[in-house]
């Protein structure tokens, strides 16, 4: 979008214009939100399971290198099913974190926008096949955002957890040395630090990249004169044609009024600008009954049609 267009766009946009956006699926998304969501995953994966799933994990890599005679290499079976082994485990330790991720994921993402099944959204488009138009999205405005945004968390979060780890450099080295199940506990310990200060620092990225995410699509909604007058005119019609219904309505109406006018059996008129006719039938009216009424010009016609029919006039 040009600045052209964005400075030509200074009225709010209308509820017609929030429904035709959400129909498309133009609906303000936070990618930093599933983000935290999953940091946050990690962190409950690494404090609960961790401890157990690792612990199982050792004894059976204990067991390979301290128990060598238990296990038997005959042929390139018993390899295999130590690799199944292996595997197994090491995939009942990983695999969990995965499932937290992605749920704690997709649920961040449910929470901002229901899912709801747009056309437009999946039916093929060749256009986006374009190599032009794609390295256009790819390196243009929004695509410098995103990798500004990147790159400025990388700093952020890279610069405070070196400075919060830099007096636990040295003793760390110390712990490589040291007993296994220690060396397990103090990185596992250390891990827990550095997901606590991700944790915080991509909630206030979330949060501010949650107000910019609905700024610029606020902003993007936003309409020129001309489209909330073209939005108004489709909504209440164009407005020389409801002119002229209104005065083809009226025309009918006074047509209408005027072939009542012979039915009437009296007029009173004003003798220059009004005119009512009447009628009055004792066994069928119990009170009299205006049939036509004007002045002016309507009023010279009514006593024209009243002379012409023989209705008394009564001045």
């Amino acid at each position: 979008m040009s600045d052209t267009d964005k400075d030509s766009k200074t009225e709010l946009p209308t509820q017609k214009r929030f429904n035709e956006a959400a129909e498309k699926g133009n609906t303000p998304f936070s990618r930093e939100i599933p983000v935290f969501a999953s940091t946050v995953a990690i962190y409950i994966y690494l404090l609960f399971y961790v401890p157990s799933g690792v612990a199982h994990l050792w004894e059976s890599l204990r067991d390979l290198f301290e128990k060598p005679d238990q296990w038997r290499f005959e042929n390139g079976q018993d390899v295999v099913a130590l690799f199944i082994r292996l595997g197994w485990d090491t995939t009942s330790v990983v695999f969990p974190a995965f499932i937290l991720m992605a749920s704690f994921g997709i649920g961040a993402s449910i929470f901002q926008n229901l899912p709801t099944p747009i056309v437009d959204r999946i039916a093929p488009k060749f256009e986006r096949l374009n190599i032009v138009s794609g390295f256009g999205r790819v390196f243009g405005v929004q695509g410098l955002v995103e990798f500004g945004k990147s790159l400025f968390k990388v700093l952020i979060v890279g610069t405070i957890i070196a400075l919060s780890l830099r007096n636990e450099f040295v003793s760390s080295i110390d712990a490589m040395y040291s007993d296994p199940a220690f060396l397990l506990d103090r990185l596992t310990s250390d891990v827990k630090i550095i997901l606590i200060i991700i944790i915080f620092a991509t909630a206030a990225i979330a949060v501010a990249d949650w107000f910019w995410t609905h700024h610029q699509w606020y902003s993007e909604l936003k309409m020129t004169k001309e489209e909330v007058k073209e939005e108004r005119k489709q909504m209440d019609g164009d407005p020389i044609m409801k002119q002229r219904q209104r005065s083809f309505a009226r025309d009918l109406a006074r047509k209408r009024m005027m072939a009542a006018v012979p039915k009437a059996t009296m007029i009173i008129a004003n003798p220059t600008h009004y005119a009512v006719a009447l009628r009055y039938v004792r066994e069928e009216d119990a009170a009299p009954v205006v049939l036509a009424k004007g002045t002016d010009l309507i009023a010279l016609k009514i006593r024209s049609i009243a002379e012409e029919h023989g209705i008394p006039v009564f001045e």
